[in-house]
């Protein structure tokens, strides 16, 4: 199958804190290298970007060296941690905006998600951004009204096709956006995590139709998500990137094992006060976070889980509070669960300390990973940070069965057996 998708050597740099160079004589410089064909003398000092690290420089390769090719009809899933790169390379491929290196063939018109909106004009209602929209493709308006029921039914949106799009809630919004997205005729369809806004019944909808735009009409899809079980059930491809960097090509199953097989994090993270990459910002600082066994000396199935944090909080007279976000290694989250900790706007300046645990016999096996959010009065986030530690929970045999159980549930349940004749 000829491929529609060529990327090679893509390379992205970034001036960190700054939009454009920052000063004249760094314009120049690029200038001047440019005009006698050669590097640009910034890329020389780019750092890899990893967010973890603070090295003093002032440039970061968001990509560095991208090579890879998609052929007609193909599903690839991009996959990696927050801060890989992903939704920088969709940008480039959508033109939204140019590689700093290299370059990128593509064969057929792009539809893009890259986020909720993308495209739409807030002022015009549903239904002009959906001839908008076509029209931006190259559709005539014929084209485009022979879509337009089949559209609107898909997002469920009828009542508001109206409607300025303003006024719409994000789950309307991308509903609306998907739905453009999918049905207006274009070869290659980006999408970069539109499925997190969305319910779970439309976000099942959403895999349906991608899946069928892909068999049925030979349409080549980019998918990025941090939800493993859609990449897994849509995608036929999968790359890995790490810190801006190519890991991995292969099939969507071993792209898919070779991230969660890399991607451990510590148990535990420590930082002094004063420390330059402390985790948080103005209002909290993360001093430490831990996880370990509840009992015994490693996290298993029927060791339970315990875990601490240990914050300074910088905001006083609020009602503060910390919620602790569990996910998997398919990024299912398996609880959202917050810790009041001021009641009546009585926070204090200073160290606080939270403990939670999970009993034995609730998680099963496997990898996990906890996100933190810390709010204040329930409604505002002062700050949040994802994948803070990580941890994994050793198997135990049941019986003579010593594989891991499918389930994200591990419980000891009690049976009554009771024979009637």
């Amino acid at each position: 199958m000829r491929p529609v998708i060529k990327v090679e050597n893509v390379s992205k740099l970034y001036r960190l804190g700054e939009i454009g160079t920052g000063t004249i004589s760094h314009d120049i410089n690029r200038w001047w290298a440019k005009m006698r064909g050669k590097e640009d003398p910034f890329s020389q000092i780019g750092s890899e970007n990893d967010r973890s690290v603070n090295d003093g420089s002032d440039y970061a390769w968001a990509l560095k060296d991208i090579n890879f090719e998609v052929a007609q009809g193909d599903v690839l899933g991009i996959i990696g941690r927050n801060g890989a790169g992903k939704s920088t390379l969709l940008k480039i491929l959508s033109r939204v905006t140019l590689p700093t290196k290299g370059g990128i063939n593509v064969k057929g018109r792009v539809a893009s998600l890259l986020e909720v909106g993308t495209g739409f004009h807030p002022e015009l209602t549903g239904k002009e951004n959906i001839f908008l929209n076509g029209a931006i493709l190259g559709m005539t308006k014929a084209e485009i009204k022979r879509k337009f029921d089949e559209i609107v039914d898909f997002a469920g949106i009828a009542k508001y096709v109206d409607t300025p799009v303003k006024r719409y809630s994000s789950g309307m919004y991308v509903r609306l956006a998907f739905a453009v997205a999918a049905h207006l005729d274009s070869e290659i369809l980006i999408m970069d995590e539109v499925l997190a806004v969305g319910d779970a019944e439309f976000q099942k909808k959403c895999l349906g139709k991608m899946g069928d735009v892909s068999r049925n009409e030979g349409r080549t899809i980019l998918f990025v998500s941090h939800n493993m079980a859609s990449v897994k059930s849509l995608c036929t491809q999968g790359i890995v990137l790490h810190n801006g960097q190519y890991a991995f090509e292969g099939t969507t199953h071993d792209a898919v094992n070779f991230y969660q097989q890399n991607s451990n994090l510590n148990q535990f993270v420590n930082f002094s006060l004063d420390s330059e990459d402390i985790l948080g910002n103005a209002n909290i600082k993360i001093l430490e976070f831990k996880v370990e066994a509840l009992t015994g000396d490693y996290i298993s199935v029927s060791s339970g889980v315990a875990f601490e944090c240990t914050f300074y909080n910088e905001k006083v007279g609020i009602n503060l509070d910390v919620t602790f976000e569990l996910v998997n290694s398919e990024e299912v989250k398996i609880f959202h669960h917050a810790a009041l900790i001021s009641k009546d706007r009585d926070s204090k300046r200073g160290l606080y300390k939270v403990k939670g645990h999970l009993s034995p016999y609730i998680l099963n096996a496997g990898q996990y990973k906890f996100n933190i959010i810390f709010g204040e009065n329930q409604r505002y986030v002062l700050f949040k940070e994802s994948e803070v530690v990580g941890f994994d929970i050793a198997n135990e045999s049941m019986g003579s069965n010593t594989e891991t159980l499918p389930g994200v549930l591990r419980p000891n349940i009690s049976y009554e057996i009771d024979f009637q004749k």
